[in-house]
């Protein structure tokens, strides 16, 4: 019984102790991006896809910005939706 108990509790502490061996999870080399978001997801240059926003033409990084701004404001702003 004594056997039994005491190789459980060493089997649990292995069990335990074994996720402390994880390694951190980072690159090395930061955060790259393969192209500004603004440029959009298109292969040809200013086409967009189903999901781009009407009156947003990829690569204008103006609108891009004026677009996110519009979204924040209408639809992120709990004081806007209710009204």
């Amino acid at each position: 019984m004594k056997r039994a108990l005491a190789a459980a509790a060493l089997i649990s502490a292995a069990v335990l102790l074994g996720a402390c061996g994880e390694k951190p999870q980072t690159n090395a080399h930061g955060v790259r991006l393969d192209a500004a978001p603004w440029t959009g997801t298109g292969t040809q240059p200013n086409t967009g896809t189903a999901f781009t926003a009407s009156g947003w033409q990829p690569g204008d990084r103006s609108s891009w910005e004026q677009h996110l701004k519009t979204r924040a404001q209408n639809g992120q702003n709990e004081y806007n939706r209710i009204n």
